[in-house]
């Protein structure tokens, strides 16, 4: 990424995840200047959590001392982005109504804001991504999981209690198959990572023709994952067309739904699944008006995010430029 020529007034954007502790230097147009990574700590103490995302911050901030001038946090929620207060995250165990923002604040003496990965990535793509200059935005991050945020008028639409925009939740079949979550036919258990590499180990299950998946599996449909279908149709396997087209429908069904609820001025994906599925984008944006009400659907761009992996980073970054809650 370019690097801004102005070093002043930086921010600091921090992504905790269960397994590692990103930070980045930002700068106020968006361009991250340095960045790092340490281990996650997230089975053991709160506070030794906490040590870990000390540990990483400390290894930047020794190199740019003077020059940062908030904290922006994105972590694992359920949180709550008002009180700066981590609920109970199912992959930072330790952590069970934890007071980030305070324990943060008190260490470094700067301003902190918190807020969950999906809604500050929106609002990075929002100030200097992919959806800057828009008004009404939504994204996605599909992956492992599938995240969501709304962006209006350039801020975080965090609903009454701050846990709007659970877009994965939203079902689109109530029959369906049970979802982590308690309900049934989201489109988080039916589009993200592991439901790819589900529906790719049915259809060789019931295969009569080979399929490169099965090579890359080393011959074990058990072990077939969402990025083994990947490198399969980038190769040409049909199998894996078939997968991933199937999953651009589900995923073209749910966003109808987006539309006709919202209607956002942009819709922007991001996540690794989605880069895998750039080849289809094309395809869901055609099919969307035939499952929308909104009469100018059409008129809505589909387009990748901007800052793939380093969306936690940018995330954490903007929401230092949100207006103090």
């Amino acid at each position: 990424m370019t690097q801004s020529g102005s070093n002043n007034n930086s921010m600091l954007g921090v992504d905790i995840g269960g397994t590692k502790v990103a930070v980045g230097l930002v700068d106020r147009d968006g361009h991250i200047l340095s960045q790092g990574r340490k281990p996650m700590r997230a089975n053991g103490t709160a506070e030794a959590a906490l040590h870990a995302v000390t540990d990483a911050i400390d290894a930047l901030m020794s190199s740019s001392a003077g020059r940062v001038q908030s904290i922006g946090i994105c972590a694992p929620g359920p949180l709550d982005p008002k009180a700066g207060v981590i609920l109970n995250p199912p992959n930072v165990p330790c952590w069970r109504n934890f007071p980030l923002v305070e324990k943060v604040a008190s260490l470094y003496h700067l301003p902190v804001k918190l807020d969950n990965d999906a809604d500050a990535a929106a609002l990075a793509e929002t100030r200097w991504g992919a959806a800057h200059g828009y008004h009404y935005v939504f994204y996605t991050a599909v992956g492992t999981g599938i995240g969501t945020g709304f962006v209006l008028d350039g801020s975080i639409y965090h609903g009454r209690t701050g846990s709007a925009a659970e877009g994965g939740h939203v079902s689109i079949d109530y029959r369906g198959p049970l979802c982590r979550c308690g309900k049934r036919g989201c489109i988080e258990i039916l589009a993200a990572g592991p439901a790819i590499g589900a529906r790719a180990r049915t259809k060789l299950s019931a295969a009569t023709s080979h399929s490169s998946i099965l090579d890359l599996a080393k011959g074990d449909i058990a072990a077939i994952t969402s990025e083994m279908v990947g490198q399969a149709y980038a190769a040409g396997d049909p199998l894996a067309r078939e997968v991933l087209q199937e999953t651009s429908e589900l995923l073209t069904v749910w966003l109808g739904n987006i539309v006709d609820l919202f209607d956002p001025d942009v819709l922007v994906m991001g996540g690794g699944v989605a880069a895998m599925l750039k080849p289809f984008l094309d395809g869901i944006k055609n099919r969307l008006p035939s499952w929308c009400v909104n009469p100018r659907a059409s008129e809505i761009p589909l387009v990748m995010a901007h800052y793939g992996a380093d969306a936690g980073i940018a995330g954490g970054a903007a929401l230092c430029t949100e207006d103090p809650a």
